[in-house]
């Protein structure tokens, strides 16, 4: 068993490899960057190494052309349906490990929506992380995630399309070192990015790696667009130096970000910007360092003011103090602070300084609620472990958040739970896999149709099962006993398998669809047997009793003289007074009812409940609420009206109670019909086998002996 866990964990392994870029020596480690639709492998000018998406099996690629954007990862794209799918990368981690995710979307209108532009949503495993909500088709959207990982892998989903189809450009991945981008609650929360500025920048342009080794993307102060950096305070002056800066320690801010910095001149720094994802709760720091050479009698002291949050403003900060010299740096900021959408604050000089405030730059990330999903998760990842290379088991991402994979069913519990499996013919081989017997909310199971193995596991541990599909395989063993004691079962196939022994008597007894055939060494048990053979026996004996009575019949017929057919049938009737109405006939002989009595009672031979070579049996009900069945009889049923007198005089006399009670006929317009008491109980081959079975039962009728004579069992 462990070496075919440790073969299974190297497929994995290998599958995962697939995403991975080529030539990972030449890649800085801890690396991933993929483009999304690209094709083979390269370096940027950044020396940064790409490799192609082409081991992803969903979607499609296609090449877009935007003014001024060379870059060639931005001239490729894969997209996808737009349907209730989620459409999944995984990427390979190392556990207990922090890192940066990045995501980034270039339109380039590659469906010619006209000007529909696409809005979807991006997952991070079962936590929903982003809704993309494309405003202009020529301008990259990027978001970026902060985790500390705590699996072997990590899936990114696109899915919920709202309009257009989700697509993707790049997808990138970034180890950090040591305990930078640490907080407590990183167990529970991810850091999602919503703003990273360098004050002071000599150009639009982000600074990111190699100038930052983590390649984390510095957005430019200079950057114009809507409600960034705006309301900025009269004398403000940017500043810089070439000296170096000693960064190496918090969380590493890049030198060149440092070297620059914006400065109050007038003893203010103001800005305001909205803030992606808030409001809601946060973690905001400044990097602060002292560039500039301060006097002997100079000082630049100055403290946080946040509108309307007086309590959150920082003490005062004395950079070249707090930072212990000069090009030092400094990051004071708070780990868990509660910020608006739309961000207004202000560095303001104190009284005692001569030099306004200086910032150098600012990161805030929103804390963003981690989804565990659902706890089937692990359960039936092992099964598709089984299968690492099957199309079906290479949807990645939660199971059931944020929509199920496509052969999968949850719930709708905040953490859902599998109820259905569909894994018709995917030519699953071996053993029926035991992770399955642990879903215990699992209602619907459906394997049939695969090349499955062995015995069936013990489903006991899934109270809620109500079908199970397993037909169609080459399973063996016995028939379990448990599966008489599942309260909920209504639907078991299991046709066409190599299973032996008997069907447990729980299965018999119980009011489900069961089948089967097709298992040569399968039967059913001994007490099932005992009351068929006794069923079987009591039939047959009522059978002699009705043919004895013929014969009887038959012998007192000859001595008799003949009168008209119309004397034998009131002769047959006589038993009782002729009533004209069915509401007055009773049980204990046969009466002669009107045409139009019998439409009334069948509502015009409104339900019909049976045929044969006899006719049609139509349901019925009496003024006085009494059930009966009307035999209509076809015209070659009997030979003529004094075969049908026979008929009638024989069915008066014939008592019996295993036999249904003849209430009487009726002989009007060109019809003959016989009424007799509805039986609710089924027919005797109902009884025997059941109400789905396709069984013959050989009676008497099927001998040519009065086919309108039942048993009532």
């Amino acid at each position: 068993m462990a070496t075919e866990r440790l073969l299974l964990l190297c497929l994995v392994l290998f599958s995962s490899l697939l995403l991975l870029p080529r030539h990972a020596s030449a890649q800085k480690p801890g690396f991933v960057s993929l483009d999304c639709g690209g094709n083979g492998n390269y370096t940027d000018e950044l020396g940064l190494q790409w490799s192609s998406d082409d081991g992803l099996m969903f979607g499609e690629t296609t090449n877009i052309s935007v003014a001024n954007e060379t870059r060639r990862q931005y001239t490729t794209l894969r997209h996808f349906p737009a349907d209730s799918r989620k459409y999944c990368y995984t990427l390979g981690v190392t556990s207990r490990t922090r890192y940066l995710l990045r995501a980034t979307f270039l339109y380039g209108n590659f469906d010619n929506s006209n000007n529909v532009y696409p809005k979807f949503d991006v997952s991070v495993g079962a936590t929903r992380w982003s809704t993309i909500v494309i405003s202009d088709a020529n301008t990259v959207e990027s978001i970026e995630l902060i985790f500390l990982a705590s699996t072997p892998n990590i899936s990114v989903c696109l899915s919920n399309a709202t309009t257009g189809r989700p697509f993707i450009s790049t997808l990138e991945l970034r180890q950090f070192n040591g305990s930078v981008y640490y907080t407590p609650s990183e167990n529970q929360f991810y850091l999602s990015v919503s703003a990273r500025i360098n004050f002071g920048a000599d150009s639009a342009a982000p600074v990111r790696y190699p100038d930052d080794p983590f390649d984390r993307l510095w957005e430019s102060d200079t950057l114009k667009k809507a409600n960034y950096l705006v309301d900025v305070a009269a004398g403000t002056r940017k500043v810089s130096t070439k000296m170096p800066i000693a960064v190496n320690r918090d969380e590493m801010p890049p030198e060149k970000v440092m070297q620059t910095a914006v400065v109050g001149t007038n003893g203010s720094l103001t800005y305001r910007l909205n803030l992606d994802g808030f409001p809601g709760d946060g973690w905001a720091f400044t990097y602060l360092a002292e560039i500039e050479d301060l006097l002997p009698q100079e000082s630049r002291k100055f403290r946080l003011v946040l509108p309307g949050n007086s309590d959150l403003s920082k003490a005062i900060v004395n950079i070249q103090e707090n930072a212990q010299g000069k090009y030092r740096l400094y990051e004071p900021g708070y780990t868990n602070i509660s910020l608006p959408f739309v961000l207004s604050f202000r560095f303001g000089r104190t009284s005692d300084s001569t030099k306004g405030p200086l910032l150098n730059a600012m990161e805030i990330n929103k804390y963003l609620e981690i989804n565990n999903g659902s706890p089937d998760g692990d359960v039936i990842n092992n099964v598709v472990y089984l299968n690492p290379l099957a199309d079906w088991a290479k949807e990645g991402g939660d199971p059931c958040l944020p929509v199920p994979w496509s052969w999968v069913q949850c719930n709708s519990d905040e953490r859902p739970r599998i109820t259905k499996i569909s894994l018709s013919d995917k030519n699953l081989t071996g053993n029926i896999p035991s992770d399955l017997t642990k879903l215990s909310g699992l209602v619907e199971l459906w394997l049939d149709g695969n090349s499955l193995t062995g015995p069936i596991p013990d489903f006991s541990g899934c109270p809620n099962l109500e079908i199970i599909h397993l037909e169609n395989n080459q399973l063996t063993g016995q028939l379990p006993s448990y599966l008489g004691d599942l309260p909920n079962l209504r639907e078991l196939h299991v046709q066409n398998n190599m299973l032996s022994g008997t069907v447990p008597s729980g299965l018999l007894n119980k009011n489900i669809e069961l089948n089967y055939s097709g298992n040569i060494n399968l039967h059913e048990g001994g007490g099932r047997a005992k009351k068929k053979s006794m069923i079987i026996g009591l039939s047959v004996g009522a059978a002699v009793l009705l043919i004895a009575l013929i014969a009887a019949w038959i012998f007192m017929q000859r001595g008799k003289k003949k009168h008209s057919d119309q004397d034998k049938l009131q002769g047959a009737l006589a038993v009782q007074k002729v009533v004209s109405g069915l509401s007055d006939a009773t049980a204990e002989g046969a009466h002669y009812f009107t045409y139009s009595d019998i439409i009334e009672a069948t509502k015009n031979f409104e339900k019909k409940i049976g045929s044969g070579g006899f006719g049609v049996v139509y349901y019925g009900k009496t003024k006085d609420d009494k059930e009966i069945a009307v035999k209509v009889l076809t015209s070659n049923s009997y030979q003529g009206k004094r075969e049908f007198v026979n008929e009638v005089t024989l069915l008066s006399r014939i008592h019996h109670r295993n036999l249904v009670q003849f209430l009487g006929c009726c002989q009007e317009e060109g019809k003959s019909m016989l009424v007799y008491e509805y039986m609710h109980s089924g027919t005797l081959k109902e009884h025997l086998y059941g109400r789905h079975s396709s069984a013959l039962i050989f009676m008497p009728n099927q001998l040519g002996l009065y086919p309108h004579i039942l048993l009532n069992l």
